[in-house]
């Protein structure tokens, strides 16, 4: 009680809504089952280290931890089959676009384990020890080590769980919907296709009865879009597939929804037609299990170089990262980004000053779970081959799978951090690497910005990029300038340099098809792109329908074409292979990209305005007066609801004059990769610019932030460095008050400073560094892969699992890293 009494004001007791960090360290990768096991705060329930509990208690004064340790004990195989019966299941198929969790892909298959748990009470700083269970502990005490031993560990809250498919909703038409008297009757069994013959992917549309095939897949198969022609003609909104039909439900689409919904009153409108669905059993695939037959078929084994017997590698550079469900796409980009020497100087080498900087609560801190992860993936702690106490007695006899892996780290922290409040990357579903990439390295440059003295990291990513309009009309051109970090490239299929044998092949497979031959995936030709088209179609002049020219006063047409204005020493490329296809669903475009080992875009350099050009007069006041743009806001809404930004849809309507919703697809579809594109339709109130060039503001705007807080001269700054947006002004002014004053200074002082000379810049000639390939037929499903060169070895990454590359697929792959060679 002596050494216990002077803490024990400090000990809580966990309750609902507390985290328990008692699996993980909160500055290391370490858990219970390392050697000195995981000292959870009896406080703060944050999980320590050996090594950094100390800092902690010296932080906070907080001395009483849970010493938690953790026995995994490997069962024998020939125990494991003793406890099969003759009647077991075979291994399941997947059945959800996860991976690693029940249901899911299964690519990092692991014996059974058992566990061993001791606990005891650690006071600090002597490192006392008490064996658990104590009685004689104060109640309290006892209490509180209950409380975290019980208490779901706070990854396990925030882990990230199997996609289960997009969340479906009740659709609008399903309480009032229109069934026809028709006299149709719905036999239990012997459908096929109205119009084809078809006996699978049948869709029994719930207004007529009609039973007729779904949409053609990619590859040929699935159906003759029978059922869509007869929505397009008849309108009848809701179909149901047929084979899915079971007492629990079936597969419900809405056409004017483009979505998979919930109909609540679905056993009344089968049984308009007859239909008892409680007698009904599954005899066809539902669209979920399509879409994950779809991806172990698209690309997958030459991807992730499946089949060969790769050599897998250890030690600092080459630690893997779990998948905790979805989370490929995080673990490539950041296995990719810490790759690059300026995220390893500014959070690997220092990380142990940011670890004793950090605040109370360091799993809430960005730098300090950016250190934690560079320490992880880069010391080689965490990277080890099995030992021979790993092994069962089988597994010292013969190099097995489990020999030659390592555990890899759980990105778990790291994950609910950068993802918390965001609407995608805090779900539970996969998401978009190049989205992701995006995201990270805004939160890593808003970050640096409220850190004095430091070097931005992702300065070595940033290019400044010169955009030359010319107006057709008058000649005149106008040049203006904006900041990167990733070059999104077109896919020109017209470029495909074999398209003579493309063309055959969709001969062959259009004979295949009305033949119902099974097209093998092996037999696909897929369009080859040279990666120098897809640069000149990029280079080649856009056309901008509707420009208005200020020289001539009226709109036209004008070209405007993009060069560099500096060259990265690291460059980002991203393929725009997906797109949307006729019927508005993504779609991936089945291309081989070949692309060189190096790359020179010399050519690309900026020249800015030329001996006999003419630039574009700058707008005269009168020009500038407020414009209210005309703008149909239910188209707007329609394509909202397809899940593009709201202010890119309107900029759509606007610019396709409210012409409809395929006029503003079509606009949306040339326009979506455009830097701006979610940016809020400035045409006069909120943003202009004098006739001197000097930015002007809406008063609403200015009073608003005005009174949040900033005096008028710093929402100035603020609306001026987002491009007028109230919000992103608001956020950018609060993310950077300790700086405003300084910032308000430099703009003042010389508000014309050339942005480009903070940027880094050299020649144009890069070498490939690294890629990350996606499997599947979606960004938003499927699996992520990257391979990176490492000591000039090609290295593939895939999740925990890091092999010397043999067969480098980098002709597959959607995002690329090039570093720059020679000055």
């Amino acid at each position: 009680m002596n050494l216990l009494a002077p803490h024990l004001a400090s000990v809580r007791v966990p309750r609902g809504g507390n985290r328990v960090y008692k699996d993980e360290c909160a500055f290391s990768f370490d858990t219970p089952e390392s050697d000195d096991g995981l000292f959870v705060c009896l406080s703060t329930f944050l999980g320590f280290c050996r090594e950094f509990v100390e800092l902690h208690f010296q932080k906070t004064g907080y001395a009483l931890f849970l010493n938690i340790k953790r026995r995994k004990k490997e069962i024998e195989k020939r125990e494991v089959e003793d406890k099969k019966t003759d009647d077991a299941p075979p291994n399941k198929k997947p059945t959800k676009m996860a991976l690693g969790v029940e249901g899911g892909f299964d690519l990092d298959e692991e014996p059974p384990v058992e566990y061993e748990e001791n606990y005891c009470l650690v006071v600090l700083p002597s490192f006392t020890t008490i064996p658990l269970p104590c009685p004689e502990l104060p109640l309290k005490i006892q209490e509180s080590i209950a409380g975290v031993i019980a208490a779901e560990a706070a990854s396990r809250q925030e882990a990230v769980a199997a996609w289960e498919g997009e969340v479906k909703f009740i659709s609008k038409h399903a309480e009032n919907l229109k069934q026809l008297d028709n006299g149709v009757k719905i036999p239990p069994s012997g459908w096929k296709c109205e119009k084809c013959n078809l006996v699978n992917n049948l869709w029994l549309n719930l207004t007529d009865g009609s039973i007729l095939c779904g949409r053609r897949y990619y590859d040929g198969s699935g159906g003759n879009n029978h059922a869509v022609e007869q929505y397009e003609c008849t309108r009848y909104p809701l179909a149901v597939k047929l084979g899915t039909i079971t007492a629990d439900g079936a597969d419900v689409y809405s056409y004017d929804e483009d979505a998979m919904v919930e109909d609540p009153l679905l056993a009344q409108h089968l049984a308009h037609f007859g239909i008892n669905r409680m007698l009904l059993t599954k005899t066809d695939k539902t669209m979920e299990e399509l879409e994950v037959d779809a991806n172990l078929k698209f690309q997958f084994d030459a991807i992730q170089e499946s089949g060969l017997n790769l050599q897998p590698m250890f030690g600092g550079g080459y630690t893997g990262l779990r998948n905790l469900g979805n989370t490929c796409y995080l673990n490539s980009v950041v296995q990719m980004l810490f790759t690059l020497p300026d995220f390893q100087r500014r959070f690997f080498e220092p990380a142990r000053l940011i670890f004793e900087s950090a605040p109370r609560d360091p799993t809430q801190d960005f730098h300090t779970q950016m250190a934690k992860l560079g320490v992880g993936l880069l010391s080689g702690k965490y990277s080890h081959q099995a030992t021979d106490a790993d092994k069962s007695s089988e597994g010292e006899k013969k190099d097995d799978k489990k020999s030659r892996s390592q555990a890899g780290i759980p990105p778990s922290m790291f994950k609910a951090l950068v993802g918390r409040g965001h609407p995608e990357f805090s779900t539970n579903r996969q998401q978009d690497a190049q989205e992701f990439l995006l995201h990270l390295l805004n939160m890593v440059d808003r970050s640096e910005r409220g850190t004095p003295g430091s070097v931005n990291p992702i300065d070595c990513l940033k290019f400044k990029v010169e955009e030359r309009v010319q107006c057709l009309g008058s000649g005149c051109v106008r040049y203006s300038q904006r900041t990167d970090t990733l070059w999104a490239l077109p896919v020109p299929l017209e470029e495909a340099v074999n398209i003579e044998a493309v063309a055959a092949w969709e001969k062959k497979k259009k004979e295949m098809e009305e033949k119902k031959e099974k097209i093998k995936a092996d037999d696909v030709v897929r369009p080859v792109i040279r990666m120098a088209s897809c640069i000149a179609a990029f280079a080649s002049p856009e056309a901008i329908d509707d420009f208005y020219s200020t020289a001539l006063q009226t709109n036209l047409t004008a070209h405007k074409t993009t060069r560099f204005v500096t060259f990265p020493d690291y460059l980002v490329v991203q393929m725009k292979k997906f797109s949307l296809s006729d019927d508005w669903t993504p779609k991936k475009l089945d291309v081989v990209i070949d692309v060189p080992f190096e790359l020179d875009i010399s050519s690309l350099r900026a020249t800015g305005l030329q001996p006999g050009e003419k630039e574009l007069p700058e707008q005269t006041p009168q020009q500038l007066q407020p414009q209210q743009p005309q703008i149909d806001e239910s188209l707007v809404q329609q394509l909202a609801d397809m899940g593009f930004a709201h202010e890119g849809c309107r900029k759509a309507v606007y610019h396709t004059h409210n012409s409809g919703v395929e006029a503003a697809m079509a606009w949306i579809l040339e326009h979506m990769e455009d830097a701006d594109f979610s940016d809020p339709l400035l045409l006069g109130p909120q943003s202009s610019s004098t006739a001197s060039g000097e930015a002007t503001f809406s008063d609403d705007s200015i009073m608003m932030l005005t009174s949040m807080g900033f005096t008028q001269e710093q929402a100035q700054l603020g609306l001026k460095s987002t491009g007028g947006s109230l919000e992103r002004a608001a956020d950018w002014l609060f993310s950077h008050a300790d700086e405003l004053d300084k910032l308000l200074s430099d703009s003042q002082s010389d508000d014309s400073k050339p942005s480009e000379q903070q940027l880094r810049d050299g020649c144009g000639k890069y070498r490939l560094r690294a890629f990350i390939s996606h499997m599947g037929s979606s960004p938003m499903t499927g699996h992520y892969v990257v391979h990176i060169l490492k000591e000039e070895r090609w290295v593939i990454f895939n999740d925990r699992k890091v092999a010397l590359s043999e067969r480098l697929p980098k002709d597959l792959a959607y995002l690329y890293l090039f570093e720059r060679i020679g000055v």
